[in-house]
């Protein structure tokens, strides 16, 4: 028996000092993801703007009106839902009366290609563009009056075939808010930032994408994803391995996190786990070696000593610094705040990370579907909450 618990002890120590070691290296790479300088050029091509709605959102009307106040010539919004008794369709109708039809578009479409619904949204707004450049931008999303400028010039190269950028979450009131924040913002864009800069791999993130039409349509079209679970990864999937490339601009957007409950966290956090497996199995299965937390815990209950609550401590000490220094480089107030709950969360982490390989089946937005392989889902049944 001490022989077992001596060799857990030295197993807890490979995450612990991997996850130590890999959240100092996160500070130097997030520090020169945004000493980037992308170049500004005279690119103002026409846009349409593509936001998929679905139900009441926390700070709605706000968000959805940030993409009409944009500093830029000629573009183009459209709001689309699937269901003409959305609760959201009467902000969209008063977005456009203070806007015009000339700027606002709202679309209702009740088109189901596929299990994803933000897919299925998307597709009945694609009908109503104008435009060969589209950003895909989500509905919870802030957006600077600059976005649009900034996130379209990157496609003046020929070569680029799709830009994103990455985002923090805003405005966490509860504690299960507060996690769902630190899991994006001090946990998944440092290492979204560390695999940009060191090129150990590409990412295409959701919220906030832009890509020409034509380019869509070579990679397949919008409908030919509407059975993906992780629809943004397999875009960008396609648009590396099509030769093309990949662009992630040193400029955060806003995400406001929006949970009715714990158990909503809960699913959401199981939900981001099974996306990150199926996206990239070998990358997720790895990170086991870098969660610090969770085994400095294990290996100071083996120990049930000093050394053992030392090492905790350390280990706590030194995510919680380095998680403030790149929450200060992303301009992250509400991180930094919420930083006494990061222990915790990286604790539960590891419940998340196990889970991931367990369920096969992932709740968004009231349904439930089943996961089926290489990353597609299938509808399985509606869920009342």
């Amino acid at each position: 028996m001490l022989n077992l618990i001596n060799s857990l002890q030295f197993l807890c120590l490979v995450p612990i000092l991997g996850g130590s070691v890999f959240s100092i290296l996160t500070v130097g790479t997030v520090k020169r993801f945004f000493k980037r300088s992308p170049k500004t050029l005279n690119f103002t091509p026409p846009v349409s703007v593509l936001k998929p709605v679905r139900g009441l959102e926390k700070n709605l009307k706000r968000n959805l009106r940030t993409i009409a106040t944009q500093d830029y010539p000629d573009y183009q919004v459209i709001y689309s839902v699937q269901d003409p008794q959305d609760p959201a369709y009467p902000i969209l109708k008063e977005i456009q009366a203070e806007f015009g039809t000339d700027r606002i578009s709202v679309v209702i479409s009740t088109v189901e290609v596929g299990a994803n619904g933000k897919v299925n949204n998307l597709l009945g707004g694609m009908e109503a563009a104008r435009h060969d450049i589209i950003i895909i931008s989500d509905s919870d999303t802030s957006l600077q009056p600059d976005y649009i400028a900034t996130i379209v010039n990157p496609l003046a190269n020929p070569d680029v075939g799709c830009v994103c950028t990455p985002f923090k979450v805003t405005k966490a009131d509860s504690w299960y808010e507060k996690l769902e924040l630190l899991t994006m913002n001090a946990d998944f864009m440092p290492s979204v930032m560390f695999a940009e800069v060191t090129g150990a791999s590409n990412s295409c993130l959701g919220p906030s994408i832009a890509i020409r039409r034509s380019t869509l349509d070579k990679l397949g079209g919008l409908d030919s994803l509407a059975d993906y679970l992780v629809e943004d990864y397999e875009i960008g999937r396609r648009v590396w391995t099509s030769g093309q490339k990949m662009v992630l601009l040193p400029y955060m957007i806003d995400a406001v996190v929006d949970l009715a409950s714990w158990r909503n966290w809960w699913s959401h956090q199981v939900y981001w786990d099974q996306n990150t497996y199926l996206a990239r199995p070998g990358a997720f299965i790895a990170t086991i070696l870098i969660r610090a937390i969770p085994f400095a815990l294990i290996f100071a209950l083996l120990r049930g000593d000093m050394i053992g609550l030392g090492v905790l401590i350390a280990t706590i000490m030194i995510r919680l610094i380095t998680a403030a220094i790149t929450a200060q480089d992303m301009k992250d107030q509400e991180t930094i705040n919420s930083l006494y709950l990061l222990p915790f969360r990286d604790a539960v982490g590891l419940i998340f990370w196990g889970l991931a390989f367990t369920q096969r089946t992932v709740i968004w937005r009231g349904v439930e579907f089943k996961l089926t392989s290489h990353g597609k889902m299938v509808r399985h049944r509606f869920i009342h909450n």
